[in-house]
């Protein structure tokens, strides 16, 4: 039997519980939805029933009569893959207003945590949620392994504050090859719940299981190949601005249907698009967002590395490692249960000035560059200086590095080690 990792979300998931009705929990395909969701299931003081709708007699029942399934299995329950059955928000509303009107008679009467909804965030069906069921629902999204989950460290947003880094626990320090190793296999669960795993052969069954189960329905069998090689494209440019018409023009399809395509990435969970900075006081110049695999491991594979060793001295590494780290800063705040879309940006302007990493925490503005490199100087900050035109305070800046202590830089900046993210 293969051990559990503990998975930091899962005490924002048991608190929204206590909040609302209905928790669903989005994300990719094999983050491990389900095995979370079972965990706490085991874990309750409290029966919970369970039910899989990649069950064809359930999804049929669901579909078919959803009166009649929701007798069949009652609350509080977990529904998994939810969304091959969204007509069964309409009745879960019903049972949900009708449990808070027994409530109002009886306050013995449970109407919170009733139902836990698990599901890729298909945009027709995360519409029908906000339609159905808008003020029953908690909703939180589920990325794969962080390494502090991996590591088995407590994890918080990050916020590189000198007073906060500083009494962080550091995770298992990272050569370069090892660093590299950990990024070209992911952060699928499944890899590190069994160390035997052909990563080769994993990936190539997720791409085979995503395009047939979730992307079939939503775009023409005959461009199959198309899209896997515009995943490719994308993968291929991530940690970069995202430019529709390169992508677009590498495989042959117009651009809308490119915006199409991306659309379900992004509402599957597989890419992230980190937006621009701008307020009144900044001009936006740039307009694109930057993309990134969410999974560094599937981005390896689909940019066509095989081993750490050839990744590492690539053209590709610098990209990679910037991704890696951008995208656990981006689980550290989904794990707590936080929007990181309202929290992470980054700016460029019309004369070539970039900074990797805006953390806008509390009206605070934390600027953050990303060098894979052990001594980056401190040319790395020079762009720093632009953040105090935001017309807020500023905090601690830094950049996350492969040095091996916390540093400073100046009374104000920091060279942060990979393993305080």
């Amino acid at each position: 039997m293969s051990k559990y990792i503990k998975r930091t979300i899962e005490s924002e998931i048991n608190q929204m519980s206590k909040t609302f009705p209905v928790v669903i929990v989005t994300g990719p395909r094999q983050v491990g939805k389900t095995t979370l969701l079972n965990q706490i299931r085991k874990e309750n003081n409290k029966k919970i029933n369970y039910v899989t709708l990649d069950n064809l007699d359930n999804r049929m029942l669901a579909t078919e009569d959803p009166e009649l399934f929701l007798r069949t299995y009652q609350p509080p329950l977990i529904i998994d893959e939810f969304q091959y059955a969204p007509k069964i928000l309409s009745y879960i509303k019903i049972i949900v207003d009708q449990k808070r009107l027994e409530n109002l008679e009886n306050d013995q009467i449970e109407y919170n945590g009733l139902f836990y909804l698990t599901g890729s965030q298909i945009f027709q069906t995360m519409e029908k949620v906000t339609e159905s069921l808008a003020g029953r629902v908690g909703i939180l999204d589920l990325y794969g392994l962080s390494n502090r989950e991996i590591e088995g460290k407590s994890e918080e947003a990050f916020i590189p504050a000198w007073d906060i880094l500083n009494k962080k626990d550091l995770t298992k320090k990272f050569m370069t090859r090892d660093l590299y190793e950990r990024i070209i296999r992911g952060s699928y669960p499944d890899l590190y719940k069994n160390e035997e795993i052909d990563r080769k052969n994993f990936y190539e069954t997720y791409i085979k299981t995503y395009i047939e189960r979730d992307i079939r329905q939503l775009i023409n069998i005959q461009d199959e190949l198309k899209f896997l090689k515009f995943i490719s494209n994308v993968a291929a440019r991530t940690a970069q601005e995202l430019n529709m018409t390169d992508i677009c023009n590498g495989v042959g399809i117009q651009t809308s249907t490119g915006d199409r395509w991306l659309s379900i990435l992004t509402n599957t969970g597989l890419v992230y698009l980190l937006q621009p900075y701008f307020n009144n006081d900044v001009a936006r110049i740039v307009k694109r967002p930057k993309i990134y695999f969410m999974d560094t491991g599937l981005a390896c594979y689909l940019a066509g590395y095989l081993d750490a060793v050839t990744l590492e001295k690539s053209a590709y590494s610098g990209f990679i490692f910037e991704t890696y780290v951008i995208t656990e800063i981006i689980k550290s705040y989904a794990n707590k249960g936080l929007n990181a879309r309202k929290y992470l940006y980054y700016y460029r302007d019309n004369n070539g000035k970039e900074i990797d990493l805006l953390i806008i925490y509390n009206n605070v503005v934390y600027p953050i560059e990303i060098k894979k490199s052990a001594n980056p100087g401190k040319e790395a900050i020079k762009n720093f200086y632009i953040v105090k035109k935001f017309g807020m305070q500023v905090g601690n800046g830094g950049v996350i590095c492969m040095k091996d202590k916390l540093f400073p830089i100046d009374e104000k900046n920091n060279y942060i080690p990979i393993e305080l993210i």
